[in-house]
């Protein structure tokens, strides 16, 4: 009875522990949505610049976040394969440097964005094109790291074990890579155009 007891407040703790993460995302979600509909208004573009920071801080910080993923996933993998084979590491850190140009992607973007970012004259074309240009930089970057991680921990592993292993597994990174690649182009070509939009008189 007392383990039946103490499963049932396990069980209630964690639908509770769910129930408030699902309302908070709801919350955030209703403010950026009122913040959209608000920006609809007359003077809608005093609010524009909003949206080109967050585009800005979204470029870099899920850009980052996958950076830091794929580092410290792929990290762990090295450690555990470098106490059998030393002589295997530098030649393993070939996905934490894939990881940490994630961020450098991330970086190079948000410079862009925030550089396009002006206090008059800022229209709310231009804040959601660089809005979008972050999120598809940044998303892509943290799919990647997430891709090189979780290969690169398995990889160096295996590569510990098999040799011949070490080109599939490369190919297996630069196409992870290839991902968060895209991202910065498409975003790149997104910030363009918000930069390039005028505002009529």
């Amino acid at each position: 009875a007392g383990r039946h007891t103490e499963g049932t407040r396990v069980s209630r703790t964690c639908t509770g522990i769910g129930m408030q993460s699902s309302t908070r995302l709801a919350l955030f979600w209703a403010v950026v949505a009122l913040c959209a509909t608000g920006a609809q208004a007359a003077d809608g573009d005093q609010v524009a610049p909003f949206f080109g920071f967050m585009g800005a801080m979204s470029a870099l910080v899920f850009s980052c976040m996958g950076a830091a993923y794929g580092t410290a996933k792929s990290g762990v993998g090295i450690a555990s394969m470098g106490v059998m084979r030393p002589e295997l590491v530098m030649k393993s850190i070939v996905p934490v440097v894939m990881a940490g140009v994630l961020g450098i992607y991330g970086l190079i973007n948000a410079v862009i964005i925030s550089t396009n970012i002006h206090p008059e004259g800022y229209t709310l074309f231009q804040g959601y094109a660089h809005l979008s240009s972050g999120l598809a930089c940044g998303l892509s970057g943290l799919a990647a790291g997430m891709a090189i991680g979780i290969t690169g921990d398995a990889g160096v592993r295996a590569n510990a074990q098999q040799p011949k292993l070490f080109t599939g597994i490369l190919l297996i990174f630069i196409f992870s890579e290839a991902l968060a690649l895209y991202g910065l182009i498409v975003g790149i070509i997104l910030a363009s155009a918000g930069s390039a939009a005028v505002k009529p008189e």
